[in-house]
C-alpha cells in the first residue's frame, strides 16, 4: 500500500472530510454522506482489544450519552474486520459504532496510515487520530498522535464549543 506524502498534514480545519462508506459492527454500512446534517466524531485507532484502543473505545462509550445529547454521532475506525469488531464490542460492552477499513483506503484518505516506530523498529500502522466533522461535512477540529488519557473529555469539550 503506497503512502501519501504526509497526507494527514494536508487535512485541516475547514477542509471537506473525505467521503467513506464502510461496513460496521452490528452488520450495518455507514457512509459520511448518509450522516449529512449530523456532526461526527471519527476516531482512528490501531487495533481492537489492545490496551490503549480498549481504553479509548470504552471512554467514548462512557461519554456517548453526552455526545448524543449534543446531536453528535461517534464512530471508531480501524483496519480490523467486522467480525473482530463485533467480538471487541461484545467483550467490552461498547456502544460506539466501529467501522472496518480492511483495505485501508479510508485510513489513507484521512492520512492516518503512516510509518510508526515501536521498540526501535519501524512499521506501517494507524496513527491514533480523531476528527470532529461538522454537520456540513467539514473538518472542525483534528487531534493527531492522540494520547488516550483525557482525550475523550477534550473532544467532548470541543463538541460543546461547536454548539452541536
Amino acid at each position: 500500500m503506497t503512502v501519501p506524502a504526509n497526507k494527514a498534514a494536508t487535512l485541516s480545519v475547514g477542509d471537506t472530510a473525505p467521503e467513506f462508506s464502510l461496513p460496521a459492527s452490528g452488520g450495518q454500512t455507514v457512509s459520511l454522506s448518509g450522516l449529512k446534517g449530523v456532526p461526527v466524531v471519527l476516531f482512528f485507532y490501531p487495533r481492537d482489544d489492545t490496551s490503549g484502543c480498549t481504553k479509548e473505545a470504552v471512554g467514548f462509550t462512557t461519554a456517548l450519552p453526552e455526545f448524543e445529547a449534543s446531536g453528535v454521532t461517534v464512530l471508531g475506525c480501524s483496519k480490523d474486520t467486522v467480525a473482530k469488531h463485533d467480538k471487541f464490542v461484545a467483550k467490552h460492552d461498547l456502544r460506539v459504532t466501529l467501522l472496518s477499513d480492511a483495505d485501508g483506503s479510508t485510513c489513507e484518505d484521512y492520512g492516518v496510515w503512516a510509518e510508526k516506530q515501536m521498540y526501535g523498529k519501524t512499521h506501517m500502522g494507524i496513527v491514533r487520530t480523531t476528527f470532529l466533522i461538522d454537520a456540513e461535512g467539514r473538518i472542525a477540529q483534528v487531534w493527531r498522535k492522540v494520547k488516550v488519557p483525557g482525550h475523550v473529555d477534550t473532544v467532548l469539550d470541543a463538541v460543546k464549543q461547536l454548539g452541536a
